[in-house]
């Protein structure tokens, strides 16, 4: 497979479960963004790929930046720069307590 296949294929799939995420469906996210009421369709189902002013528009949208579009590991951007966010704003020691239990989380999941 090719390395774009790849990307397009990716690019389709994080479309989809980020609007999957806002709990929208794709005709509303389509006509939210000003396109035709199959423009997010064809993205998914990887018929076609957005102009760059296009992909801002969808960022913008779903509330994300493109740089969290990209970010592979990030299952949920919004939600996690409103957690960072509000972490910004505690004392070191509320740093330090939070720190601890998000470890004893993350060392608690199973892949």
């Amino acid at each position: 497979m090719y390395k774009e296949q790849m990307y397009e294929e990716y690019f389709a799939a994080r479309v989809a479960a980020l609007r999957e995420l806002k709990g929208v469906s794709a005709r509303e996210m389509s006509l939210s963004i000003g396109q035709n009421t199959g423009y997010i369709n064809y993205i998914e189902n990887g018929k076609a790929l957005p102009s760059m002013s296009g992909f801002f528009y969808i960022c913008e949208y779903l509330g994300i930046s493109p740089s969290e579009f990209f970010d592979l590991d990030n299952k949920n951007p919004q939600e996690l720069r409103g957690i960072i966010s509000n972490l910004k704003r505690l004392t070191p020691k509320q740093l330090e307590s939070i720190s601890v239990i998000v470890n004893d989380l993350a060392n608690s999941v199973h892949p």
